[in-house]
């Protein structure tokens, strides 16, 4: 009797079958399974251990020890993959079956534990020690027993897994415990849950922890019976609302009543009606209406027509905006909006004066090319607002599937229109203006070209009938007004180009940008940091500090941010002072100076290459264009003994060495012209540099300049650094005309330099240059080689029988 725990009643009480049960006893794993005193159950035996250990029970003291596994997976559990605590049982029953296995029905007496192993190798065996918990008959216990017995009766109504007879069982046992573990047996719940249960030594923390189960299990079970009610209660009002609809379409046949009087047609009909679509389109839309009535809504094709006549009737087909042909009033908004930029309002009041004798003409498509920040795509929206049209921007950069133009074809499931109808609905007129913004970053790949899709929509003979892939009829795009924008116009496809006016927008110059600065960029930054009111001055000095010091581009976008970081600065010097002297007391007037901007912005990130003035033998001041503006360009040359090669550095491009190549051969062919030695490439070494070397180079515009540093250099004679020259030069002299000249006299009126040598064809070009650039600039156009010399070295005139030629 020494291996019974708890045992606060006499021993002598203790039931007979107590007395029988031996303390060591063979053990039996089991998996998935717990089993409770009190229990008569089935076991499934099968493993070799386990058998050996059911038939010694049966053959001796019929006892057995039942023990779960902790993880059912283990095939060959060892004694510590077994839980201690567990169930003493009395095989009531063996049968063998004909698969090798061996059904065992068992009758659970005691729970009990496992206080250790014995040495037998056959199978598990321990020593046991039976647990039996006094049971205390006080109001905590009543308490108890009352609790669970509701919350076990509340769970068997909720379960759907637990038989409704359940209770009645459950109301014919009195005994505590006995009530306790059938409880616990009936719970649906995982093997460490029930476990926990048989881990509880007193009658007590059992009760406690069966009615923590029923609670939690209680808890979840009206949770999934609520959701469950509500997809129940949604199938049924989908049901009912089907029924109810077939019904009224059977009594409608029967009245001889359109079907189309339930108010969801009607009002499609009626939209139908309302678009005012071409005859044709109307014609497919009431099609499309039929095949709808005659669908059950709850086919999949319905809502397939539907989308597709949501979207044929949310189209535009005839709402017009009125277009505002005041030129005045157009001009107006189109200066406040964009300081220069003469050519693209140029062309937009030649469109509005048309319209004003006209009334209707086909649909403009500009294209706009010009570096980043030039303001292309505001210039569009600008010029929507002029013409009081709608504006739609249609992004193109990274479109590579011509579905996203032309749109899917109504088979796919999710299809959609195009990119280009898609913008009709939402601008919701025939005429708006539709900005195609990055048209050169377009790329194609297995899924079709979207730039040749393009070329309908772009074309104005052909847009009138554009035809999308989902809405399968004609639309009219002849009155969208189209604007394109681009970095790179070789980017863009030949055929595109063809049906584009383009209008190349090059840049803004430095005083164009101190003009938006003033005008634009300050005030806005001014509102966006709450400095409108706190006496703020821009210095123009500083301004040109910024432009020059600070930022290198064709646009403004960093000299807007360049701006916004001086206000933030400014801005928390202001809060701190008014913080320390208090608000409303003197208000400072705060000035930009070029010392201020110094200060906020730090070193300056950009020099502009200081010009040497004075004369040198063998380098020349020529003139570049870049991306950014016009810069000087140096040109070195230097003579040395060699085997008669020419040398080209400072990261020249295929262009710039051809360029030289042409240069040397013309000094060489002209060199008894020129007043040169014949052979003074024999035994020579001409080496050409081009200093910041870092920078790649290219073009032809140098080729004046490198022929005139080498005619320094094998000449003798210092050239005038004061004189800057631009030409593409031919093995005869001949000069030949050079693109971005305004950029070029920039630079030079930049750097101080007086005199400019530019090609004779480019003559023409200065009429549309602006005044403010060629001011202060001599401008020498110049047809051959031989005419920039007098200008280049200083007391050298042309010989007379190169004039008499030159007459000839």
């Amino acid at each position: 009797m020494d291996h019974i725990k708890d045992l606060e009643i006499n021993p002598s009480e203790v039931n007979s079958i107590v007395d029988s049960i031996p303390e060591e006893m063979p053990i039996l794993p089991l998996r998935d399974i717990v089993i409770f005193p009190y229990m008569i159950f089935p076991v499934l035996v099968g493993r070799e251990q386990s058998i050996r250990a059911a038939n010694f029970a049966a053959e001796h003291t019929k006892y057995i020890f039942l023990s779960t596994q902790k993880k059912s997976g283990i095939e060959d559990p060892t004694e510590k993959d077994l839980y201690t605590e567990g169930t003493v049982a009395k095989i009531v029953q063996i049968l063998k079956l004909p698969n090798g296995l061996m059904k065992i029905l068992v009758d659970g007496l005691f729970q009990a534990r496992i206080i250790g192993f014995t040495s037998n190798k056959n199978f598990f065996e321990g020593k046991i020690e039976l647990i039996i918990p006094a049971l205390d008959n006080d109001h905590e216990m009543n308490a108890m027993i009352r609790q669970m017995t509701q919350l076990f009766k509340d769970y068997v109504k909720i379960s759907k897994n637990v038989p409704k007879d359940t209770i009645t069982a459950f109301d014919n046992i009195e005994e505590p415990d006995r009530k306790l573990f059938y409880a616990a047996a009936n719970i649906n719940q995982s093997i460490e849950v029930k476990q926990a249960i048989l881990q509880k030594f007193t009658i007590k923390e059992q009760y406690l922890e069966v009615i923590k189960v029923l609670n939690s299990e209680i808890d979840i079970l009206r949770i999934e019976k609520e959701i469950d009610n509500k997809v129940q209660e949604n199938i049924a009002k989908t049901q009912r609302k089907f029924i109810i609809q077939e019904q009224i379409k059977i009594l409608q046949d029967e009245l001889g009543e359109d079907e189309d009087a339930s108010p969801e047609f009607a009002k499609i009909r009626d939209q139908i009606k309302k678009a005012k679509m071409p005859k044709e389109i109307e014609d497919k839309a009431l099609e499309e209406f039929n095949k709808l009535r005659k669908t059950p809504s709850m086919s999949p094709e319905s809502t397939v027509i539907r989308n597709y006549l949501d979207w044929l009737v949310g189209v535009p087909w005839s709402k017009k905006s009125k277009d505002d042909l005041n030129i005045k009033h157009v001009q107006k908004i189109l200066d406040e909006d964009h300081f220069g930029l003469e050519k693209p309002k140029e062309r937009i009041i030649e469109h509005i004066a048309v319209l004003n004798l006209v009334k209707q003409m086909k649909g403009q498509i500009l294209c706009f090319v010009g570096p980043p920040g030039v303001g292309k795509t505001s210039l569009g929206k600008s010029i929507a607002r002029a013409l009081g049209r709608n504006f739609v921007r249609i992004s193109l950069g990274g479109v590579r599937d011509e579905a996203e133009i032309r749109g899917h074809r109504r088979t796919y499931i999710g299809s959609m229109p195009g990119k280009i109808i898609q913008s009709m609905k939402r601008a919701g007129t025939i005429n708006p203006v539709i900005l195609l913004d990055e048209i050169d970053k377009m790329s194609m790949d297995f899924r079709g070209d979207p730039s040749s899709a393009m070329l309908e929509v772009l074309d104005p003979e052909q847009n009138h009938t554009f035809n999308d892939h989902y809405l399968e009829v004609d639309y009219n795009l002849q009155q969208v007004m189209f604007i394109t924008t681009a970095n790179i116009r070789y980017n863009i496809p030949l055929p595109l180009q063809d049906r584009m006016e383009i209008i190349e927008l090059p840049g803004y110059l430095e005083f164009d940008k101190l003009e938006i600065a003033k005008k634009h960029l300050i005030p806005k930054q001014l509102i966006a940091h709450g400095l409108e009111n706190k006496h703020v001055e821009f210095g123009e000095s500083a301004i040109k500090k910024i432009i020059s010091e600070y930022t290198r581009e064709a646009g403004v976008r960093n000299l807007e941010r360049e701006i916004a970081s001086i206000f933030r600065k400014l801005a928390k010097e202001i809060v701190v002072k008014e913080s320390s002297n208090g608000r409303g007391k003197k208000k400072f007037k705060h000035i930009i100076t070029e010392e201020i901007v110094e200060e906020y912005l730090k070193t300056p990130r950009f020099r502009y290459q200081r010009h040497n003035k004075g004369n040198k033998v063998g380098s020349v001041t020529g003139l570049a264009w870049t991306s950014t503006g016009g810069e000087l360009l140096s040109v070195d040359v230097t003579i040395m003994n060699g085997a008669g090669k020419l040398n080209l550095t400072g990261q020249l491009g295929n262009v710039m060495k051809e360029s030289a190549q042409a240069a040397l051969s013309y000094l060489r062919a002209s060199a008894k012209r020129l007043g040169l030695n014949p052979d003074f490439f024999k035994g020579k070494e001409i080496h050409i540099h081009l200093p910041e070397g870092a920078i790649p180079k290219d073009g032809p515009s140098a080729g004046v300049a490198m022929a005139m540093a080498m005619l320094s250099a094998v000449s003798g004679r210092p050239a005038s650094n004061n004189v800057a020259m631009t030409g593409e030069i031919t093995l005869t002299g001949s000069i030949l005309a050079i693109g971005g000249l305004t950029e070029k006299l920039l630079a030079a009126k930049r750097n101080n330099i007086k005199t400019v040598l530019i090609p004779k064809e480019n003559e023409i070009d200065l009429k549309e240059i602006s005044d403010k650039v060629k001011s202060g600039l001599k401008i020498v156009p110049i047809e051959k080689a031989e005419q920039a010399i007098p200008y280049i070295f200083e007391g050298v005139k042309m010989k007379k029988s190169v004039e008499k030629k030159k007459k000839k």
